[in-house]
């Protein structure tokens, strides 16, 4: 093949050439070669459960792939999926959700883009509160917007107040991306909270996408609150997006959820047939079984949350006695983030310096906009958690002196 004489950035799109990669996929990426080299890694890097899908969702896969459930489906989804999670839904106070309402993606990832392709053209602005997951300001991009942040603290623990949000809006104003339990955080809105900032969306003529992929990893008699559950005329104006990667472990399944209001479902589901067809046909029977089968379903939820419940006590509790660490406790999903801006390093220096000196693997903070803290996930092994943090105690008395 003979190479062009045009220089290789000139032969990329704009969107390739703007679009950074995700940093806690690099992270996890580096972390793993060099455990692959012989390196005792201590990684805390991963966005994924440590425990393997449970065998009954696993089993249904291999049942429908022996059934010869290996073609297309609808676009939107296997209807019998599509009707299974309309009625969980329509069970947890939703309103009269339909299968018309719901679209089964190829992940929660691909959800939230979806999501933000129907809803976002050039010129339109977006509200996102930082810390941020990483992929929401790239898909805001990607889609010709752009994103307005509203600055949070773990002094706030990191919630965006009704006011920030107010003052945030503009005319190009479209959308509000509300994350809770919030990677990377952990925090979790209360069902106040979250009401207080819907009402203010709603009075600014809002679209809000609720990403709510950590919606059972609670801890703390922490309560999980979805926005379209307030009223019918919200709930119109809200997208819920969702998944079975976190709450099943099925990460690599990817499977994503999504329930809208029908023109937008209709949109979406559309914008999908285009791009990826449908999710892979026989791991939406898995899903189906994760729904069908509750009392399974539930023991593997609850089974894994209280692992990873005395991970986060253990993991927290760690940091905080670490001396120039400060760390919140968070109610949901698996992450911890604390600061770590007393030591005068910026997030990247940090973390590079803590993986190339202690061979503690972390994401820095700057990843999700907020570069006085670090990201460690508690998906990880007791044994690597009392590992790192004897490391990481180290590290910082070594930047102490």
């Amino acid at each position: 093949m003979s190479q062009s004489s045009q220089p290789s950035s000139q032969l990329l799109s704009p969107w390739a050439l703007n679009i950074a990669p995700s940093p806690t996929l690099a992270v996890d990426a580096k972390a793993k070669a060099l455990k692959a080299a012989g390196k005792d890694i201590c990684g805390f890097g991963a966005g994924e459960p440590d425990f393997d899908t449970p065998d009954f969702i696993k089993q249904a896969a291999i049942n429908a792939l022996n059934d010869g459930q290996t073609k297309y489906v609808a676009a939107s989804g296997l209807p019998a999926l599509r009707k299974a999670l309309a009625e969980r839904y329509n069970e947890r106070g939703f309103f009269d959700v339909q299968e018309a309402n719901i679209v089964v993606s190829p992940g929660g990832k691909y959800s939230c883009y979806l999501t933000i392709l129907s809803l976002i053209g050039p010129g339109d602005e977006v509200v996102i509160p930082s810390p941020y997951w990483v992929s929401y300001t790239e898909m805001v991009k990607l889609a010709g917007g752009t994103s307005k942040l509203i600055e949070t603290s773990d002094q706030s623990c990191f919630k965006i107040s009704p006011q920030q949000l107010r003052d945030a809006i503009g005319p190009k104003t479209k959308l509000l991306i509300l994350n809770s339990p919030s990677n990377p955080t952990g925090a979790v809105y209360t069902k106040d909270e979250i009401r207080a900032l819907i009402d203010v969306a709603m009075e600014k003529n809002l679209m809000v996408m609720s990403d709510e992929i950590y919606e059972h990893l609670l801890y703390d008699n922490a309560e999980h609150v979805s926005p379209a559950t307030f009223s019918p005329q919200i709930a119109e104006r809200v997208i819920t997006v969702s998944g079975f990667a976190k709450s099943f472990s099925m990460t690599g399944w990817r499977l994503g959820t999504i329930v809208a209001p029908k023109h937008i479902a209709e949109a979406i589901g559309s914008i999908q047939s285009q791009t990826t067809s449908n999710a892979t046909t026989f791991a939406q029977f898995g899903a189906l079984a994760a729904l069908q089968q509750r009392e399974k379903a539930s023991a593997a939820i609850a089974e894994m949350v209280a692992h990873f419940d005395r991970r986060r006590l253990l993991l927290c509790d760690g940091l905080n006695a670490i001396e120039g660490i400060s760390c919140c406790r968070p109610g949901g999903a698996f992450y911890v983030f604390p600061n770590i801006g007393s030591f005068g390093l910026s997030s990247t220096e940090f973390s590079a310096r803590l993986l190339e000196e202690e061979l503690v693997a972390v994401v820095p903070g700057i990843a999700f906009g907020a570069d006085q803290y670090v990201r460690l996930s508690y998906a990880v092994s007791e044994e690597t958690i009392k590992k790192g943090l004897e490391r990481l105690a180290r590290f910082c008395k070594n930047l102490k002196k």
